[in-house]
């Protein structure tokens, strides 16, 4: 019997078999490696993924559909593990220390409504993260993926692209879902990146610099970061305090982090 999807928790459940075949081979699962699934849902994806052979962890707040995934037999074995839980909730770190010698693949089908948050927490800790395949909204992982001086380029650009390649896989249409939604999707890899484009850089710092930066993005950076940064240092950081955010790229971002954290200190 099918699950009626509740838009409490945006549950848009995925019906094609041919889209979850594609995206499938898009991840290439190997037997005994460690999976984190977010919102499993029905288990579309969680099936091709324990066929397989993988060992599969998944966080799912729907209690019915917990409950279902709990019946299976790879429940009884070990090899799958349902946690009832609110993803945003859940510390993603304490799962990527689980074996250092096996780095933790993340997957999902994230809740519209809750992708931005959901990518900040899954990407907040990545020192034991293979990768990441996730199905979101197109406008979403266009802004993930969009470059300086596009009008779409943001704060979720900067953040992401600090961490991560950004690279769109697959384009899913709103027919492959049950429901159907009213946007387009696509399926996106995310790569950690094994340095950052600049080092040194104060993880707190950068986030308070872009979130001010972009939060005003219509202001030049002397406007928008008043109070964190004068033009004068702004400019020491090497960054032209009259442009505005959409202009600068992550390198530039983590520079002003840098000069944030220097004045801080002082």
């Amino acid at each position: 019997m099918s699950h009626r999807a509740r838009r409490r928790f945006g549950q848009n459940f995925l019906s094609d078999p041919s889209i979850i075949q594609q995206m499938a081979m898009v991840i290439q699962p190997q037997p005994g490696q460690p999976f984190l699934e977010i919102g499993p849902g029905e288990g579309a994806l969680t099936r091709p993924l324990l066929d397989a052979g993988v060992k599969l962890s998944a966080i799912e707040i729907d209690r019915d559909l917990a409950a279902r995934l709990k019946t299976w037999p790879e429940a009884a074995t070990g090899q799958l593990v349902v946690t009832t839980d609110d993803a945003l909730q859940h510390p993603i770190a304490t799962l990527t220390e689980l074996d250092a010698a096996h780095p933790l693949r993340i997957v999902g089908n994230l809740p519209y409504n809750l992708s931005t948050p959901l990518l900040f927490h899954l990407t907040e800790s990545l020192d034991n993260v293979a990768d990441l395949h996730l199905l979101l909204q197109k406008e979403v992982v266009d802004r993930m993926a969009a470059e300086p001086g596009s009008g779409i380029y943001g704060r979720l650009s900067v953040m992401l692209q600090y961490r991560c390649q950004v690279r769109p896989v697959l384009s899913v249409p709103p027919e492959a879902f049950r429901p159907a939604p009213q946007v387009h999707s696509t399926f996106v890899r995310l790569l950690p990146l094994k340095a950052p484009p600049l080092a040194g850089v104060p993880p707190d710092a950068l986030a308070e610099v872009v979130k001010q930066a972009f939060g005003q993005r219509r202001k030049t950076l002397r406007n928008a970061l008043t109070g964190i940064l004068t033009a004068e240092q702004i400019s020491a950081s090497g960054i032209d305090p009259s442009i505005r955010a959409e202009q600068i790229d992550p390198v530039g971002f983590g520079q002003l982090a840098i000069m944030r954290a220097a004045v801080k200190e002082i």
